[in-house]
């Protein structure tokens, strides 16, 4: 019986903690790894139109070696570019390209 008093004691106090816890208006925030805007490098191979360009991802290997395309060529936007002109910028560009939305985007000036 002793044993049995001494954890309903336990749980007593660690409610009492929770409860005092919670009255200290702690603030936190969960991210989860989707959260987070993830950034890659990516080879520029055609213009389609505005500031839209055609690109495929590279994985950049050892120093003195040229990059290596990955994966399927997407679309891309550029926005150092106006979204009203014809883009001027020119194919084999290696930019820094992410996620934003549903879009994937880059920022390389002409």
């Amino acid at each position: 019986m002793n044993s049995r008093t001494n954890v309903t004691n336990g749980h007593q106090v660690l409610q009492r903690l929770a409860r005092q816890g919670t009255e200290a208006h702690e603030t936190s925030m969960v991210t989860s790894p989707g959260a987070r805007a993830t950034a890659w490098a990516a080879k520029v191979k055609s213009h389609d139109s505005y500031n839209v360009y055609n690109v495929c991802a590279v994985q950049i290997t050892d120093a003195g070696s040229l990059p290596v395309e990955v994966g399927q060529q997407m679309q891309a936007v550029n926005l150092a570019e106006s979204f009203l002109d014809e883009g001027a910028l020119p194919a084999d560009t290696y930019v820094l390209m992410c996620r934003v939305g549903n879009k994937n985007v880059f920022y390389a000036p002409v």
